[in-house]
């Protein structure tokens, strides 16, 4: 797509990426690192310092490597940014109903039965993780958000309104006003 005079392209996604390790003769794996480890720094920079003061420098300083390092294991800013948005989204609470049952995990007497209640749960979850990690509304708005937690969520969301008696063809759309009162809240 044109603007002006400069072309903008469309950005790349983490989930639809294949990951190339870089290949440069010599160089070793940095010892103690993993996607876990850098996710959860990233998460605590971005939760300290948010988006504008996050760096790829800042963040391996934080992990005592260097810069380069952490590019063995994400290949852009804007791919770690993702996963970091995805782990967000897997702190969400989901209701057991919607999710199915979990293996080693009964039926909570307190776990909300009727749809609505469900709903408001997932919306207020929804909300907790924007107030915990304020960056999380900017990047929702600037990245596709269809990691496995997100997916997670939104099958949830999709199970708590189906049995909302809504027709199929309208739950995007009921789903869609929750969201963004949620998320302009």
């Amino acid at each position: 797509m044109a603007t002006g005079s400069r072309t903008v392209r469309p950005r790349s996604s983490v989930w639809l990426s294949e990951r190339k390790a870089p290949k440069r003769k010599g160089d070793q794996q940095p010892v103690g690192l993993d996607h876990v480890k850098i996710v959860a720094a990233t998460m605590r920079l971005l939760d300290a310092e948010g988006l504008s003061g996050f760096s790829m420098r800042r963040l391996a300083a934080e992990l005592g490597v260097t810069a380069m390092s952490v590019y063995w294991y994400v290949e852009t800013k804007d791919h770690l940014l993702e996963l970091a948005l995805d782990a967000a989204m897997g702190e969400i609470a989901l209701p057991m109903e919607a999710v199915g049952p979990v293996e080693g995990q009964e039926h909570s007497p307190a776990e909300p039965r009727d749809w609505r209640e469900q709903l408001r749960r997932l919306a207020a979850e929804y909300r907790q993780v924007m107030v915990r990690h304020s960056w999380v509304p900017a990047l929702l708005g600037e990245y596709l958000n269809i990691g496995p937690n997100a997916v997670v969520f939104s099958n949830a969301a999709l199970a708590v309104m189906r049995n909302s008696g809504l027709p199929d063809d309208k739950i995007t759309s009921a789903l869609s006003l929750v969201y963004q009162f949620v998320y302009g809240f």
